[in-house]
Parts: structure tokens; sequence; C-alpha cells
């Protein structure tokens, strides 16, 4: 026995010079460095877990985008092409008004290509213009009834798909003509009009200036951009003050009892209601009640008022809580009244985090499209609203739109228009954390 002991106490000996535990004398790593170990092999695996799925989810988002903006790019530019219009006063007639501007674009193709006698290939050879170039020659004569009689050379919108072809392809690539829906006869007369320099590519200005059109090539979101401006405002009108006052009485002045319970509890559950009950709410309220104008801003913008409204009640109560007691009990102390405390300092200090909430409130409206569609705002308009009241659509609205419409020149349409709803969500989101890194205060 005293040798056993002997021998243990040696080992003991050791272990100490060598800094190591002199009670441990089990060979290998003592239970607690092993369970050290397992705790951290298991941290590594959950952070590698963790870079894995933040990995995984921006190669996810850069497909995406890289779809949308691949699509969607082309786009921002146009196809053009130079013909020369003879403004013949046997084509236009004693009334502008009603003159048949298609004449005047047929006479410039079939002289540039005598050759095209037969009623097909004349069919094929009216193919390759836009239709808004008949609307774009007539606007010219009504603005200017002196050009009749005369020839210009104007550059006039190609049809959609040569516009296409001739942004995505080279002029003598022929391999993906069915793809565009165009035949070898078209091909060659394209690559004439290359030849002769009566093809270009410019800015696409209409995409941000015009409406809605049934044309790809002179669709433009400026109707749909002004209609979500117009409901955005009348959102914030609507929300802003009476979320915000909402959230003020609740948190400052409201006594805990089973009525500010109840309130509370319907607040945090119409949160979490799905955006297209509102559109229902709207649709029974706003316009089969009150007879509000069906498919305007004004509607638009009630509707998403209600959507957005308990999530600024929340965000504007979590804002206040975080505004310590003793500014409260500062401020009552120096004679102010309730209502001078939570006016003056209470919501002063607290307003930060209660723009930040409502900005990103208003990002999600922007998005909205469900509660939209419930109440008319599907409807095609191609002029550009100048009231609350005027019928309208939304920009993701204008995108549902395009998405559903069979013609390929809309798919480019779609993902530019998605490009700007990004941007513009970006921006929103963007100025939000600058608010909240500017204006905050740290307790």
């Amino acid at each position: 026995m005293f040798k056993i002991f002997k021998r243990r106490a040696r080992i003991a000996i050791k272990r100490m010079q060598r800094n190591q535990n002199p009670f441990s004398f089990s060979p290998g790593k003592s239970p607690a460095q092993k369970w050290m170990l397992r705790r951290q092999r298991k941290e590594r695996m959950f952070r590698r877990c963790g870079f894995g799925a933040i990995l995984l989810s921006c190669v996810f988002l850069g497909a995406l985008l890289w779809s949308v903006i691949g699509n969607g790019y082309t786009a921002f530019q146009r196809t053009e092409v130079l013909l020369t219009i003879d403004f013949s006063a046997d084509v236009i007639g004693s009334d502008p008004e009603t003159a048949d501007y298609r004449l005047l674009m047929q006479n410039a193709l079939r002289e540039l290509f005598p050759e095209v006698t037969e009623r097909r290939e004349k069919f094929d050879l009216y193919a390759l213009m836009s239709k808004s170039a008949y609307y774009k020659l007539r606007e010219m004569i009504l603005a200017d009834p002196s050009l009749i009689g005369q020839r210009r050379n104007l550059w006039l919108p190609a049809a959609s798909k040569v516009d296409m072809f001739m942004k995505r392809h080279a002029p003598d690539d022929d391999s993906a003509l069915a793809s565009y829906k165009l035949n070898a006869q078209q091909f060659i007369w394209i690559k004439k009009l290359v030849r002769d320099d009566r093809v270009r590519t410019v800015f696409n200005h209409i995409f941000f200036t015009g409406g809605d059109s049934q044309e790809p090539e002179s669709a433009g979101i400026a109707g749909s951009f002004i209609g979500s401006l117009m409901s955005i405002l009348v959102c914030i009108v609507v929300a802003f003050p009476l979320g915000v006052a909402t959230a003020v009485y609740l948190e400052e002045f409201a006594r805990k009892n089973w009525f500010t319970d109840l309130i509370e509890v319907n607040i945090n559950n119409l949160a979490a209601v799905p955006s297209i009950i509102y559109g229902l709410l709207g649709l029974s309220v706003f316009i089969n009640t009150l007879g509000m104008p069906r498919s305007s801003a004004l509607v638009g913008g009630l509707t998403l008022a209600l959507l957005i409204l308990p999530v600024i009640v929340i965000a504007s109560r979590n804002a206040l809580r975080t505004v310590p007691r003793s500014i409260r009990f500062a401020a009552m102390a120096m004679g102010a009244t309730p209502v001078q405390v939570a006016l003056h300092h209470t919501v002063l200090y607290a307003l930060p985090g209660i723009m930040t909430g409502f900005i990103l409130s208003i990002a999600r409206a922007l998005g909205e499209t469900s509660p939209l569609l419930m109440i008319g705002m599907v409807a095609f308009v191609t002029d550009i609203p100048r009231g609350i009241t005027d019928p309208t659509t939304s920009l993701p609205v204008q995108i549902y739109l395009w998405a559903n419409n069979p013609e390929a020149g809309f798919v480019e349409n779609t993902a530019a228009a998605i490009i700007m709803l990004l941007a513009v969500l970006a921006a929103i989101n963007v100025f939000a954390a600058w608010v909240r890194n500017r204006f905050e205060i740290k307790w």
C-alpha cells in the first residue's frame, strides 16, 4: 500500500513540474478537457453551418439578381429605323385626325424595298415597324400641320421582335431568328437596313416617361410609378399620425386594464393578418360602402394605410419603451404636464426609432400587390394620373400585368420594372438605416 502511494506521489510531483493536473491519474485527457473539446467542436460546426447558410443565401440572391438584370437591362434601350416619310396631302386628306398614317409608313418601307410586291411579303415588311410609329406621325401632324406636303427623314421605333433581336444579337447572326419570330426574309431586310446605316440603338426614355401600352416597345412605368407615389402619400398622411398617436396613448396615458390588453392583442394580431384581407376590407368599406372611385390612388392609399397601421403602432411603442423612465421623471420634476412630457421629451427622443419603423413600413406598402388587386388597381391605364381620384395602377401591379402578358417584349419590361422597384426599395432601406444611425440616442 505504501509503495502504491509513493508511486502516485512521484507521478503527481512530475505532473506539477510539467504544469499538469496533479490529481488526474487516468491516462489521456481529463473528462473536463474532453467536454471542452466536444463543446468547441460543436461550436465550430455551428459556425460553419451559419457561414454555409449565408453563402447559400448569397448564391440564390446573386442568381436572382443576375436573372433579373440579364433580362431587363436591354429595356433601357430601344431600336429605331430611319425612314423617309412623305407627308402627302392625298394620304392625309382634309382631316388630319382621321387620316391613315399607317399608309405613310408603308409607302416609306416600299420605297426602300421596291422588290416587295406580294401581299405576304408586304405583311412581313410592315411587321418590322412598331405600331406606335403611326401615333408618332399623327402627333407630329397635329402639332405642326405645315408638315403636310413635305418629306422628312425620321427615326421611328422598330417592332418589339426586331428591337430585342438587334439589342441581343449581331446583325449577321441568324441562329436565333426563331426565338424572336423572325423569318429569313425579314432577316435579309434587317441586314440591308443595317448596311445602309438606317438602324440605331438609343436610350429608351419612353420607358421612364410613358404609360402602359399594348406594344412593349412603347410601354413605360411613369403612370404606375406616379400612381404608387400618390398612394404612398395618401398612406403617409393617414397612417403616420394615427399610428404614432395610438402608440403614445397606449404607452404613456392608457391605464393597464383588460380593455387596453384587448387592444394590444388585437393590434398584434392585425400585424400578422394576410395583406389580401385588407384588400377585401378596402373593397367593402371604401368602395362599396363609401362610394369612393374604384382603381384610384385615394382608395389604394387608404387600404395600404390600414395594412401598415398595426406595424407602425408596434414599432412606435417599442421606440417609446427605449426611452429611460428617468427622462420622464426629470421632466415632471421640472413641472411639465404629462402631455408636455410625452410630446416634448419622450416622443422627441424616440423619434429616430419611430421614423425607422415607419420608413420600413412604407417600403412594405410600396411593394404590396394583392390589396391593390382587390380594389381594382389592376386596370389597363394608359394615361398618367393627375390626381388621387384618377384611375391608376401601381408599380408592383404593373409588373404583375406585364408578367402575365405572353409577348416576349414584355419579359424584358417586367425585369426592368423589377430592377426599378428593387432600386427604390433599396434606397428606402438605406435611408432608414441612415436615419437610425444618424439620430439614434444610446442610453
